[in-house]
């Protein structure tokens, strides 16, 4: 394991978050295009703590394919497995803010490049390559896609990669809710490490008893490490017979929640890059939540995601100044 190119590879999608930023003089709404996508978020924060990653994915041969090829290499990701497609466009999120800092999201998909990703062209040897393959359901909502996810995990379990799973449930995105349970159950049947957000543990188990629902999901598919975020409440780590939860780091300057989620996810995984997964204690499990929520509470307070992740020094400074 020690001994390969990439830390973490992901497969999933890319595109552009347009995000609210103030009114033009004549009171139009401005836009800024924002790179964003959960899997590249991800990514770039671990690029952040010293990582080596990689992405697999596809954006259109158009300007914002452009702009998206430029800002993940730009912060150090892998891109030999970004693919430019010549007949499906970029696909495009616009994001409305509520004054509470969380979000709305319209997606113009129908279809976007990240859908059009298939089996043949997922590089097998950058997976094999890789210490954990990282994806999420985006990547499973069309037919084409989802098969060239199920064949990278795969891919992924036969190298041995520990695999990472956050549904990063959009309800817009898929023609049924069924569908998108259905693509949820499978990443919980194959991965190592589930990272899920309490309105999908509600959505998946029907509890808002966390640790009910957490139960519910070890009896069923036996995940080793299964963390809980619960945005204003912290989050919750299960593993082995431990239940641990750290507090939130609440910000008074939140300007948007988008990528907090993200920042967490990364977070875990540099910390089970770092520790591994067998012999966790509940020290070590404080320590894992502890960095996470202080990453994700960051990246709250900065517009957009992937090219203004926080770095561990501020991380570290940050809950030096809470306690």
């Amino acid at each position: 394991m020690e001994n390969k190119t990439f830390d973490v590879t992901a497969l999933g999608e890319l595109l552009i978050d347009f995000t609210e930023n103030g009114n033009s003089s004549q009171g139009n709404p401005l836009m800024e295009a924002n790179p964003g996508g959960a899997p590249c978020n991800v990514l770039a924060m671990l690029e952040r703590l010293g990582k080596k990653t990689a992405f697999i994915g596809k954006v259109g041969k158009d300007m914002f394919g452009t702009q998206l090829k430029t800002a993940v290499e730009e912060v150090g990701i892998d891109t030999r497995n970004l693919i430019m497609d010549e007949n499906c466009h970029t696909t495009l999120a616009f994001v409305h803010t509520y004054p509470d800092g969380d979000r709305d999201f319209s997606f113009y998909r129908d279809p976007g490049a990240d859908m059009m990703l298939t089996k043949e062209e997922v590089q097998k040897d950058l997976i094999e390559a890789s210490r954990i393959f990282h994806f999420g359901t985006l990547s499973s909502t069309h037919e084409g896609v989802r098969e060239a996810t199920r064949h990278a995990i795969d891919l992924a379990k036969e190298a041995g990669c520990i695999i990472t799973f956050d549904p990063n449930l959009r309800p817009p995105l898929w023609k049924s809710l069924e569908d998108a349970r259905a693509e949820i159950e499978y990443g919980m049947s194959k991965c190592d490490v589930l990272k899920i957000s309490d309105n999908e543990v509600e959505f998946m188990c029907g509890t808002t008893d966390y640790d009910k629902g957490a139960a519910m999901i070890q009896e069923k598919y036996n995940i080793p490490l299964i963390l809980i975020t619960m945005g204003k409440d912290g989050s919750r780590a299960y593993y082995k017979d431990m239940i641990v939860e750290a507090a939130p780091f609440l910000q008074e300057n939140t300007i948007e929640t988008t990528g907090a989620g993200d920042t967490f996810c990364a977070s875990t995984l540099n910390y089970v890059l770092d520790h591994g997964l067998e012999n966790l204690t509940e020290e070590n499990l404080k320590e894992l939540l502890t960095f996470a929520n202080a990453a994700a509470s960051l990246i709250t307070t900065r517009k957009g995601a992937l090219r203004v992740m926080p770095t561990r020094e501020e991380i570290e400074e940050f809950i030096a100044s809470r306690k």
